[in-house]
């Protein structure tokens, strides 16, 4: 007999339906430092381009709130069989896409299949939990999920799944493409927000989608819209001067206090598990040797990069799991900075050293910022590093490739789902090679861990896991760890209703309303 999970409440409940008020329109212009070359929600898998998915789409279950709590979003009602292998969701009944058809279990079929058959976006996080063919629609309204064994995070990745209307996208298939073409410059959500205006130079406008089926509570928006800004100093002064109503949180620390100085604007603060760390190309010379990947986590300057150039405002994070999340160990020990070390492991290296490159993200600072401070420590120890700066949607385009990749890329984890998860076998776990693990790291040992980890449903047998994983990657030096951070989110008083959440870092838009 399948049984319900207590722990999911439907999400919303509170909300008040409102009326669309003839007036003019409640707007907010958000400036972000990531281009929108897509709108496919199943192509791309990123925080900086989650407006568009959180906001034009809806998932079964959404993230929420701060810390991050997983509620029922399409779905009313979910039943999971005793043994963890078949999830059961009824939709709700009045849920339907922009274009006024019903979302129904076939859709969410449709959707399941074209993540798997396409093999981009967020499938890392379904490949080998489930299978092609493994979801059914019982009937129109009922949906049945049957995996290929326990998957202890299956309902949190789920807030990956973006319901696409598949009616709409087949009429616009091209060459069996899965209407991929199509689907880069249209929309066919059911999201809060209708797509009105789209250029990948600029960003998009999205107009509120008045039955959607969560109701709007009072003074809701009325329009959205998200503009491509990669200077961080015209994001700034795009806010000073009244352009935007928002930009994103994660600014350097001297652009956040010009900020704050500004009298129209408040900085919203809060704890986030996002931790900040340089992938390692682990398979390419001479990183493939440990040696050469701690010469280089010893030529970073932690205390210089956190306490001077960001003030404080981040915490040391030895590993990659977010402190303040289970499964990250209490007494691990990370790198300092120590040349004189870095050396010792550099003599140790037997491939020829080469230059190597670090690909920043274009229009994020502190990017550049510890860019410049690991070329200069390796410096130090006579390794010889080139700057390559490039937006953010070229460097994830090429990362899974490891010919196409550069060697070292600075850059953030942030929360896809609040689960240990998120920050170790997604992205390590060799299964994921050319899906999400960029770092084309392999460890027997570790994969064997964040395997079993996921097959397990109690959290405290998880827990020696994932901390054993977290050890494996520090010693291993896969990657240099260094901070967890808390997220300043820039406003302009008339904004209200914001709710944080770490999953999307406070994006999802319906909340907000001006006054």
């Amino acid at each position: 007999m399948l049984r319900r999970r207590p722990f999911l409440a439907a999400a919303g409940a509170a909300l008040i339906a409102g009326r669309a008020r003839a007036q003019s329109p409640r707007r907010i212009v958000t400036a972000i430092n990531s281009p929108y070359d897509t709108l496919d929600p199943h192509t791309v898998f990123d925080i900086g381009r989650i407006a568009t998915r959180l906001n034009m789409y809806d998932c079964l279950v959404r993230w929420v709130d701060n810390p991050p709590k997983l509620v029922l979003w399409l779905a009313e009602k979910v039943d999971i069989s005793p043994d963890g292998l078949i999830y059961t969701f009824k939709l709700r009944a009045n849920a339907k896409f922009h274009d006024g058809a019903p979302i129904t279990a076939d859709d969410v079929v449709f959707s399941m299949e074209r993540i798997l058959e396409m093999k981009k976006g967020g499938y890392s996080l379904f490949k080998g939990a489930i299978d092609p063919g493994k979801t059914k629609a019982l009937d129109a309204g009922t949906v049945q999920f049957t995996l290929n064994a326990p998957f202890a995070v299956f309902l949190s990745v789920l807030a990956e799944l973006w319901i696409v209307n598949s009616t709409l996208v087949r009429a616009n298939d091209k060459s069996a493409d899965f209407g991929a073409a199509w689907m880069a410059r249209n929309t066919a959500g059911s999201g809060s927000f209708r797509l009105s205006r789209y250029d990948p130079a600029v960003g998009f406008q999205a107009n509120r989608f008045v039955d959607h089926f969560m109701g709007w509570g009072p003074n809701p928006l009325d329009q959205i819209e998200y503009r491509t800004i990669l200077e961080t100093s015209g994001r700034v002064l795009g806010m000073l001067k009244g352009d935007f109503q928002s930009t994103d949180g994660y600014l350097p620390l001297d652009q956040i206090k010009q900020l704050r100085d500004g009298p129209n604007i408040r900085i919203d603060e809060a704890e986030s598990i996002r931790t900040m760390y340089f992938i390692l190309h682990n398979s390419r010379a001479p990183l493939n040797d440990i040696n050469m990947r701690k010469a280089l986590s010893y030529c970073f300057d932690y205390d210089a990069f956190n306490i001077q150039i960001l003030g404080g405002s981040v915490a040391r994070n030895a590993g990659i799991i977010p402190n303040t999340l289970w499964g990250a160990p209490a007494d691990l020990k990370g790198y300092t900075y120590d040349i004189a070390k870095a050396k010792q492991h550099l003599a140790l290296v037997k491939a020829p050293l080469r230059p190597l490159t670090i690909g920043i993200l274009a229009g994020f600072g502190q990017s550049e910022q510890a860019a410049v401070l690991l070329q200069a420590g390796a410096a130090k120890a006579g390794i010889e590093i080139k700057l390559v700066s490039e937006p953010w949607s070229v460097i994830q385009g090429k990362y899974n490739d490891p010919d196409k990749t550069h060697d070292i890329i600075p850059l953030w984890r942030s929360a896809y789902f609040a689960d240990p998860h998120n920050w170790t076998g997604v992205i390590y776990n060799s299964r994921n090679i050319g899906a999400g693990n960029a770092s084309h790291y392999r460890n027997p040992r570790f994969d064997e861990l964040t395997d079993k980890a996921l097959l397990l449903t109690d959290q405290e047998a998880r827990r020696p896991l994932y901390e054993e994983a977290s050890r494996i990657l520090v010693d291993d030096a896969a990657g240099i760890y260094v901070y967890n951070t808390k997220w300043f989110g820039p406003f302009t008083r008339t904004v209200k209703g914001v709710r944080f959440c770490p999953i999307g870092d406070a994006q999802d838009m319906r909340w907000m309303s001006i006054g």
